[in-house]
């Protein structure tokens, strides 16, 4: 990568016309922000469907290649709407009330769409994961259930009740081939329009799947599961400095010796749907590519579970005999080991740096710019699961604030906010990224996501009138300033 700064801002984060951020005019707008404050990257979260079953975390999404149809605007397919009882200025997504309104219009358009050239050749495109995938999402819509409480016979993909439930379900699976239809035309457009700009996106891998998904469902082989297909074990993270009991995902483990013995195809295969849909892929939690922790299925907490070897160098190796160069970023945080390095380097995958780790009165932190040894990373103010920088500082100790002011000279002469971003842009990191609460200045109540918690995640989105000539301008100044245009 060159020298290039971009920002980072989910779709669902983006103004929106119906309650949340979408693939409309305002992700239009946004671009020609970016383009203005002389950006290279928009970096997003996955774009794949959620459910409030999982606190609509994009990172529990129902398919790995299906797209979320909440991000479709509407006034893209139907002109002249008029939207009652919307406030475009709420900052919050109610995600029910979304989903109802703008099912009436997809609806509506539904009734009298006409299969055209262009809609049977995504089918023929897509024709691996779309019927296995509208399938499931309307036997799930039916049902009213999630896969772990489906009948057996339907759970385990009996021939009799498929056919039985493709012929009942026929109008609903036609419907949702149709929004995945919509969805990803809408999608590829905004992205065309990005990349003439000078715009390319990053995007997120999960590691993980769902286990309610239409992944495991269509392809239960390649995931640890008994006879029941039930989960033999999930997935998490040990006990450490933050949790004593770990985190427990719950996220069902692959089966990678099976998923080798076909040449990590369906993960590759995986892989190349997302590299469609964006220029350079973050990797979620890269170290469970060397090893992952691994709890047996009904455990409570994640302390019981153990390190289990992941498939590293091999699975990497057949990717690169696919795609000469996937463009990754190795989200290398957390609890990272020799070997974990030793992976990232020996493909040249550039890692993270995390300004909001910085700060801990210890000169010899690695998240301190001064001791970056290699310009190939990507440097963060923050990233979707810390607070906003100005939250940040003002929930920070006394030894934290302390050595940020220490560190910048003592003297506090701009915005918090801008003092981090001036760090990140004069750093030797190719990349550095911004969220847009950072550009913003923007406290708290605009974080995106506190991992452990549930209820308040993934729900926060800008105002319509967010945009500013002068904050566009500081922007690009220091953007030039830098040497990132």
């Amino acid at each position: 990568m060159k020298r290039s700064s971009g920002v980072l801002l989910p779709v669902f984060s983006l103004p929106g016309e119906l309650g949340i951020g979408d693939l409309g005019i305002s992700a239009y707008e946004f671009i020609d922000f970016l383009k203005q404050a002389g950006q290279s990257f928009w970096e997003v979260l996955p774009i794949n469907p959620v459910d409030p079953l999982y606190d609509n975390s994009p990172y529990s999404p129902l398919s790995s290649f299906a797209g979320n149809t909440l991000f479709i605007n509407v006034s893209l397919l139907k002109e002249h709407v008029f939207f009652e009882n919307i406030s475009k200025s709420s900052n919050l997504i109610n995600y029910d009330d979304v989903k109802k309104m703008k099912y009436h219009y997809f609806m509506d358009v539904y009734r009298s769409f006409k299969k055209e050239d262009d809609y049977y050749k995504f089918i023929e495109e897509n024709k691996d994961w779309i019927y296995d995938y509208a399938l499931f999402i309307s036997i799930r819509n039916y049902i009213g259930k999630s896969l772990y409480d489906w009948p057996y016979e339907i759970k385990t993909r009996n021939k009799d009740k498929l056919k039985y439930y493709q012929e009942k379900l026929k109008k609903e699976i036609d419907f949702q081939i149709f929004l995945q239809y919509i969805f990803y035309k809408q999608w590829y457009n905004l992205k065309k329009y990005a990349n003439k700009k000078g715009i390319k996106i990053i995007g997120d891998l999960p590691i993980y799947v769902n286990y309610d998904s239409a992944d495991v469902w269509s392809h239960p082989e390649y995931f640890m599961l008994d006879e029941k297909l039930n989960p033999l074990y999930v997935s998490g993270v040990p006990p450490d400095f933050f949790s004593k009991t770990g985190q427990l995902w719950g996220n069902p483990i692959f089966n990678w010796d099976k998923i080798k013995e076909e040449n990590f195809r369906w993960w590759i295969d995986r892989f190349i749907h997302t590299k469609k849909l964006y220029d350079v892929i973050r990797l979620d939690h890269f170290r469970g590519y060397v090893a992952y922790w691994e709890v047996p299925f009904g455990e409570e907490t994640a302390i019981n579970g153990k390190w289990v070897k992941g498939p590293g160098e091999e699975l990497f190796k057949e990717l690169l005999k696919k795609i000469n160069d996937p463009d990754i970023i190795a989200e290398d945080l957390g609890l990272i080991t020799p070997d974990v390095i030793e992976l990232r380097d020996r493909f040249n995958f550039p890692g993270m740096k995390v300004l909001q780790f910085a700060f801990d009165g210890n000169p010899s932190n690695n998240y301190k710019p001064h001791n970056y040894n290699n310009k190939n990373c990507i440097v963060f103010t923050g990233t979707h699961d810390n607070n906003t920088t100005i939250g940040w500082f003002q929930e920070s100790g006394k030894k934290q604030k302390m050595d940020f002011i220490k560190y910048i000279g003592g003297n506090l002469s701009e915005k918090i906010n801008w003092a981090f971003i001036r760090l990140a842009m004069s750093s030797i990191c190719d990349v550095s990224i911004i969220p847009m609460q950072d550009v913003l200045g923007l406290g708290k109540e605009s974080r995106i996501n506190t991992p452990g918690t549930i209820g308040k995640n993934w729900k926060w989105k800008l105002s319509s009138n967010y945009y500013s000539k002068s904050i566009s301008k500081r922007l690009l100044e220091y953007t030039e300033t830098y040497g990132r245009i």
